[in-house]
């Protein structure tokens, strides 16, 4: 009997796919829903759960042999909600545990999702990995590129399946729309641009106070430098716009887009890069730019950018968020659900696939629930059955390379060139000083 989950991806799949002068077949995929044994049931820990975590933890424990065992949160708060969650969702209570590195020590843990702020999430994965743990990481992979390189060889070495959460690589429209990019419905692309546009409100000025009981401040911190003061603006939110913690919002939603970019254009690292904007909208303690313009240039003949306004939502082609390819014969533009649109060269929409499907702009938590299955099916699949990931560790470490990059140019106001085969700065030593950092003594990211 089909479930309603199964009946909900099959809908994805077979959405009807209007366009003009007649109906484009809906897309076919492969079933991720396979029934497995007890002897199959992966076991996980979900690691940082006050906000995606807990939707992530969520969604894990609705699909198929897979339990979540364990929830791990420095913010006591989260690990208890995040724990309820699971009990209605799955029937099953984890146990909870406030320090990742006691969490990879328990044997019967097969593998972990990753959804703490970014300055753990790179030291994160290295640790389970080193623990032999499977690792589902959230975007961005990393805090800075030197990160990026340290998980690419860290797979390698330790052996484990690492998926991230580039999840539009398992949408299924999304799918179809970069195979016929590859096939050509556009001619030669040689322009891409991403977008993203939201309301954020200012953060204030910060007022020191004293640490929340429910709060370890020492182990939020973790890798990053020491911050003796804690600020009532600092959690749960708002440590995305500073640079000791976060990759501002370039960092935080721009590597989606930039992703799928990259991937319908069949682009790794750039020549040149630039970035221009600033924090414009509100005079507060935000430390990255509320508006900013990417510019990753390849080679001399393709162009990629990502404009990010975080108080402005003002769409762009309907969308909050999305990216367009321009080629020789016209445009096809993604949006920021499971559906995508051709144009000709004189503007005309000659194709529409469509999807029930879709982007919930303003969730910050869980905007894309539906669709998500299909890449969590993906990444157990690849546990058991060794199948290939759609966004494994690598794709998700050049894509938010390209983030990183745009947000060197900008904190240092140059345009630089860079090698194309592991995207490092050429001759420009104020930019190369940010493509690693400092860690707190004891906390240093080794192989």
């Amino acid at each position: 009997m089909t479930t309603r989950r199964e009946f909900i991806k099959n809908v994805a799949i077979g959405t009807a796919a209007m366009s003009v002068g007649g109906v484009l077949p809906g897309f076919s995929a492969k079933s991720y829903n396979n029934i497995v044994g007890a002897n199959e049931r992966i076991r996980m820990g979900a690691v940082g759960v006050n906000s995606r975590g807990n939707a992530l933890a969520g969604g894990f424990a609705k699909e198929k042999g897979c339990e979540i065992a364990y929830v791990c949160d420095v913010d006591k708060r989260a690990m208890e909600k995040c724990i309820s969650s699971v009990v209605k969702i799955a029937g099953n209570t984890p146990i909870g545990e406030k320090d990742i590195r006691k969490l990879l020590e328990k044997k019967d843990l097969d593998a972990v999702i990753i959804a703490t702020p970014e300055h753990w999430h790179a030291p994160g994965a290295l640790m389970a990995m080193k623990a032999g743990k499977h690792v589902y990481l959230e975007k961005p992979t990393s805090h800075n590129p030197a990160e990026d390189e340290i998980l690419m060889e860290a797979v390698k070495k330790y052996n484990v399946v690492a998926g991230t959460g580039m999840q539009r690589r398992s949408w299924p429209n999304v799918i179809k729309a970069v195979q016929e990019i590859k096939e050509g419905v556009i001619g030669k692309v040689y322009f891409g641009k991403a977008w993203y546009v939201n309301n954020r409100p200012s953060i204030g000025t910060g007022k020191v106070t004293a640490i929340p009981d429910w709060l370890d401040w020492e182990l939020w911190q973790g890798p990053a430098p020491r911050v003796s003061e804690y600020k009532d603006n600092y959690l749960h939110y708002h440590w995305h716009w500073f640079y000791n913690w976060g990759t501002g919002e370039a960092g935080n939603n721009g590597v989606h887009f930039l992703d799928i970019l990259r991937w319908g254009m069949d682009l790794t690292y750039p020549t040149y890069v630039n970035s221009s904007g600033g924090r414009y909208a509100y005079q507060d303690d935000w430390q990255f730019p509320d508006t900013q313009v990417v510019n990753l240039e390849y080679g001399d003949d393709k162009l990629i950018t990502w404009e990010g306004r975080s108080c402005n939502s003002r769409n762009i082609e309907e969308s909050s968020v999305g990216c367009a390819f321009y080629g020789e014969t016209g445009t096809l533009v993604i949006g920021g659900g499971n559906a995508y649109k051709v144009y000709d060269l004189k503007n005309k929409l000659v194709k529409e696939v469509t999807s029930e499907m879709s982007f919930k702009a303003g969730d910050i938590s869980n905007p894309t629930q539906q669709l998500d299955s299909f890449h969590f099916s993906n990444f157990l699949d690849g546990i058991r059955k060794g199948a290939s990931l759609n966004a494994d560790i690598n794709v998700g470490c050049i894509s938010t390379t390209l983030a990183h990059l745009g947000n060197i140019a900008q904190r240092t106001k140059t345009t630089f060139r860079t090698d194309p085969v592991n995207g490092h700065v050429i001759n420009n030593r104020a930019a190369g000083k940010l493509w690693s950092r400092k860690y707190q003594k004891g906390w240093e990211m080794k192989l």
